[in-house]
């Protein structure tokens, strides 16, 4: 048998099979990202469908009595933090990948911020609302939007927050000055799942833009 064996409460292993475990990880960590990238799609999808629908079919003309629209200022900032924190993901990404491990960490902690700040302006925003939640197809919708919304950016906030503490673990875990790029298998689990949150992020960003349009524009 090739390559040293190696033993830890009983099990046996060698380097090639510990190898292939790890890329297994890693391969499991990618396409776990884009399956739920593809669930988060359907979501969004049956939510468009329902408000192009409504919208066309405007049965009794009540699909927006009076032209009636969420708060435009809440929705700006909403959607303008949301698009900070997709980009700052992103950005934080790239630097991590140049080797700027600190550039990643404070684009993070204000993606983070930012990510939180929409929630909390996400959720105070049912507060000001000038209709009722089933008093057209546009409220229906509107409020279905917001409750997606809102499970977006906890589900992002979260991704980012344990992100960021497991680029502190490493530092206790591995140690040395960047142990977020070394080779160790920890280091690159790690690197994989900032990957897959980065597109998330993304997603969420370019889809935002779509939603924004059709709840506060259009």
């Amino acid at each position: 048998m090739s390559g040293t064996m190696k033993q830890s409460n009983g099990y046996t292993s060698t380097p090639e099979e510990d190898e292939f475990e790890l890329r297994a990880h890693i391969g499991s960590v990618w396409s776990g990202g884009r399956l739920f990238i593809g669930m988060y799609t359907f979501l969004l999808a049956s939510l468009a469908f329902a408000y192009f629908y409504l919208r066309s079919s405007n049965n009794g003309l009540l699909w927006r009595p009076n032209h009636v629209t969420a708060p435009t200022a809440y929705g700006w900032t909403i959607f303008s933090l949301t698009i900070l924190a997709a980009l700052m993901a992103i950005y934080g990404q790239w630097r991590l990948r140049k080797g700027g491990v600190v550039d990643w960490q404070v684009a993070g902690w204000t993606a983070l911020f930012a990510a939180v700040l929409a929630l909390v302006l996400q959720i105070w925003e049912l507060t000001a609302l000038s209709f009722y939640p089933g008093s057209s197809g546009y409220a229906s919708t509107f409020i279905g939007f917001v409750v997606i919304n809102i499970a977006t950016l906890v589900v992002g906030a979260y991704w980012l927050e344990t992100a960021l503490a497991r680029s502190l673990r490493l530092h206790r875990e591995i140690g040395g000055d960047r142990p977020e790029l070394s080779a160790h298998a920890t280091a690159q689990s790690f690197r994989a799942n900032v990957s897959a949150m980065t597109y998330f992020w993304g997603f969420v960003g370019l889809s935002g833009v779509l939603f924004f349009a059709m709840f506060y524009l259009l």
